[in-house]
């Protein structure tokens, strides 16, 4: 094994020269600085980021800029020089030369101290393999050499802050050492373990466990304590010296790191490796209509030490098949759009697949639910999956198909009594129903024509690449009666929101309307190849009669209008890409060229403005938008604008999809999926696209039906079903004031709700609130019983003086949530809960039902 890493990484150093003259590193022709770096890119709890130029600028971070500590020191002939992190500063830095972002690897260059130091982090997001893309697992690889013909003794540390396995710094974790059949290591995790027991958007994970390990053959040393201490004894003797204090556990987690230190020998010419590996065990992902799902991963029964022991014995094939993707992948790129453009398809790569989840259903088959991070935390949101999808549609079949199966089974389902399409799941990572908008019960704040016309267009590019509709037709009913609901209100769209949803509601949606137009072509192409004529004939008819009077009705004379009733406007047409993807045949080129001709004219420093309404604009429809005449001058034109604001941009976070195109400045959103978007140009070779498509290995087929969540029937009803009575206060009260004897003489008293949302009868606007609510049960305490409570945000509820239930986040109406039957009993009940507030709105109210037994 060491002669083959050995001579992998010989090669790797050859190739990651050739690769930084070609292939976007620092030093490039291009000149490209990514605004953020990948370091760890799993899901979107298991995701950590460097903000800065040099890795040991600022210390590593989530996504969310929450810091997330990793560190990396290499000892040279006794002297430690700092490679990653940002302390201790008595520690020297090695001058960084380059850093590379590749589709599964970062890549950065040191030199100093007569040696060369290459830092890979690789996560194996291998996409024909979803068994192996799903795994929460990053290597940190250091391969070091002599640049000045001596003989170098070298040892290589690395660290991970105890603060990646919990939401906040405080929260308290402890640590053990593990031993595996090839290889050691340190485990962290919270001593709470509330599985699933948050959902949002600003949150980091605090249930499973994070393990940092090594190979066996490695000797590896490892040690638990605070990163100062570990750094600093490491600095001035190296692995011998690599003893921690005896830490008492719990702690709090930003008091403590996992670390391992290794001897590389003495290093000469000929490159020598060493390796970490990170991993992280979630135990369950996502919460899917009330049941808990595994990881995709452990879908044959695996437990951690299986995920280990093979990330450990497959890592130096792994390493190898991610060379070669990316080599592979990175040249595919240049071909279609250029060097910038494969800069930018690199740094969406992980980007786009660590902001979801892949989890097995109860028949091991695949689903994937993505997370609207940045934004409101939806999960398993159309109008974000629609701009993600051309990175899916490319690799295959199952990816696409393990998107699309959960959404559609809710949407099949009796729950969704709506003629169009969902928006979303829940909030991540809680995909129990909708929640944007009007949720499940009302049509205020829907997308329909946005929604329905998405996952037709899905549909269609699917039934391309596979030659069929076979999986259309398993869901032939929605998606008959969605391109009924465009052919009926498609064309001009009453007053709604569409994907940008940030820029308000909008009647007369030109883009929009084009969207719908796309659909009723997908649909009828759906129709051809089931063999429905009839219905083939007549949707491609209404497709093409209202892609005529779309172009009279919305020409304004160089280009074509944002809205029908306003002349004088513009915006980017994005949708109208299917017509050429997927030969539907609606609209006549001259069309496409006369707004390319309009956008060319019309863009800024940075890139193209969504529309005439504002100067700002999204990265993935620019990419799309760049893409509709086929034209590589056009592509050009729009796609280098968009480069350049990744490398300007002022705000060092993963990448943005809305910002300013005259100032480079970010307007939101960070680190979203939808940068998978910029895929889309792939799809327009059919060559490029089959040969990636048809390297899928995962079966993906025979879904489980969707989980039918539990009946619940009121045993405490909510303040929205009855007047409820409650004490609070807003500073934090003295003694037990959770406890059932606690005086409440100097609360005051009112309503619930409270907070300031529409339900709330007492306003509440300060950042806690301390609440307690005397509840009765009349007869003998049902067996299971479920907190119903809508809480914005964390919310620590005590029943009767215990501890009930902690629920980090916010929800955005009354959930569920199991607790102990035995905490309750029959008369009168204490119930005493603590909220915090951080930002927006905010709400507290809560009541009890029990579960009605299974029939």
């Amino acid at each position: 094994m060491k002669t083959l890493y050995s001579l992998f990484f010989t090669t790797l150093s050859l190739v990651t020269f050739c690769q930084s003259q070609a292939f976007g590193a620092e030093t490039s022709e291009t000149g490209f600085r990514p605004p953020a770096v990948p370091l760890i890119a799993c899901d979107p709890y298991f995701s950590v980021w460097s903000q800065a130029d040099k890795l040991w600028e600022t210390e590593t971070t989530h996504w969310t800029g929450t810091t997330q500590r990793l560190g990396a020191i290499v000892r040279v002939d006794g002297t430690a020089y700092r490679l990653m992190g940002a302390a201790p500063q008595t520690i020297a830095t090695m001058e960084q030369l380059s850093v590379q972002v590749l589709p599964t690897r970062s890549i950065y260059t040191f030199a100093g101290a007569g040696v060369d130091v290459t830092l890979i982090f690789t996560t194996p997001g291998l996409p024909e393999d979803i068994s192996i893309l799903s795994r929460p697992t990053t290597y940190v690889n250091c391969s070091v050499k002599s640049n000045d013909s001596k003989q170098h003794d070298v040892e290589f540390y690395v660290d991970a802050g105890g603060e990646l396995a919990t939401d906040v710094l405080d929260q308290q974790v402890s640590g053990s050492t593990e031993s595996f059949a090839n290889a050691k290591a340190l485990k962290l995790g919270t001593d709470s373990q509330r599985i699933l027991g948050r959902s949002g958007d600003d949150l980091r994970i605090d249930w499973g466990y994070l393990y940092l390990v090594a190979a066996n053959e490695y000797s590896p040393v490892t040690a638990l304590g605070d990163a100062p201490t570990l750094r600093q004894a490491f600095g001035k003797a190296g692995v011998k010296a690599l003893v921690a204090p005896a830490t008492e556990f719990p702690t709090d987690a930003g008091q403590v790191v996992a670390s391992v230190a290794m001897s590389l020998g003495n290093v000469g010419d000929n490159p020598v490796s060493r390796y970490a590996l990170i991993a992280y065990d979630d135990l369950y992902s996502i919460e899917y209509m009330k049941k808990r799902l595994r990881p995709y991963w452990r879908k044959d029964g695996w437990e951690a030490d299986d995920l280990i022991v093979a990330a450990i014995s497959e890592h130096d094939t792994l390493e190898q098949r991610c060379d070669t993707f990316d080599r592979e992948l990175m040249a595919d790129c240049v071909a279609a759009g250029g060097q910038e453009y494969a800069d930018i398809c690199a740094l969406a790569y992980r980007q786009c697949l660590a902001a979801g989840k892949f989890v097995a259903d109860e028949n091991g088959q695949p689903l994937q639910f993505s997370k609207e991070n940045h934004s409101n935390g939806c999960i398993a949101t159309s109008d974000v999956f629609y701009p993600m999808m051309p990175q899916f549609l490319l690799f295959g079949p199952a990816m696409t198909k393990s998107v699309l199966v959960p959404f559609m089974n809710y949407a099949a389902s009796d729950r969704w009594k709506f003629p169009y399409a969902p928006h979303d799941l829940g909030t991540y990572p809680k995909a129990n129903g909708q929640r944007y908008g009007g949720g499940e019960t009302s049509e205020d704040g829907q997308m329909p024509v946005e929604e329905s016309g998405n996952m037709l267009a899905l549909f269609g590019a699917l039934a391309k690449i596979e030659g069929n509709a076979d999986f259309a037709e398993l869901y032939w009913p929605q998606l008959s009666q969605w391109a009924d609901y465009l052919k009926e209100k498609g064309f001009d769209p009453d007053n709604q929101l569409c994907t940008d949803d940030f820029a308000g509601h909008m009647a007369h949606n030109v883009n929009l309307s084009a969207k719908a137009i796309m659909g009723l072509g997908c649909y009828a192409m759906l129709c051809d190849i089931r063999g429905l004529e009839a219905e083939a004939t007549e949707y491609r008819r209404v497709a093409r009669q209202y892609a005529s009077q779309w172009i009279k009705t919305a020409r304004d004379g160089d280009h074509y209008v944002l809205a029908f009733d306003q002349p004088g406007t513009w915006s980017q047409k994005y949708n109208l890409v299917w017509d050429r993807i997927l030969d539907l045949g609606l609209f006549p080129d001259e069309v496409v060229e006369t707004e390319m001709a309009f956008y060319r004219k019309s863009q800024n420093e940075f890139g193209l403005p969504l529309d005439s309404r504002s100067d700002y604009t999204k990265l993935d429809w620019v990419m799309w938008t760049a893409t509709l005449t086929e034209n590589r001058e056009d592509f050009d034109a729009l796609m280098l604008p968009v480069h350049r604001f990744l490398s300007a941009t002022p705000q060092r976070t993963p990448m943005t999809d809305w910002y300013f195109t005259s100032t480079a400045e970010k307007r939101g959103f960070d680190a979203r999926p939808v940068v998978g978007g910029v895929f889309l140009k792939m799809l327009y070779d059919s060559n490029v696209w089959s040969k990636y498509a048809s390297r899928n290995q995962t079966d993906a087929s025979n879904w489980a039906p969707m989980p039918v969540p539990p009946k619940t029937i009121t045993l405490v009803p909510t303040s929205e079903k009855a007047e409820t009575i409650y004490h609070y206060v807003t500073s934090q009260p003295t003694g037990d004031w959770y406890a059932s004897d606690y005086s409440v003489a100097q609360w005051k008293e009112a309503n619930g709700g409270l907070g300031t949302e529409t339900l709330s009868k007492t306003r509440w606007a300060t950042p806690e609130i301390w609440v307690r609510r005397t509840v009765e049960i009349s007869g003998d305490v049902p067996s299971k019983i479920g907190l119903r409570i809508w809480h914005d945000e964390d919310a620590d509820v005590f029943i009767n003086g215990k501890a009930a239930i902690s629920l980090g986040g916010y929800t955005t109406g009354y959930e569920v949530y199991e607790v102990p039957a035995s905490l309750l009993h029959s008369g009168t009940n204490v119930v005493a809960v603590h909220v915090r507030q951080t930002s927006g709105g905010q709400f507290i109210d809560f009541g009890f039902d029990s579960y009605a037994p299974a029939k």
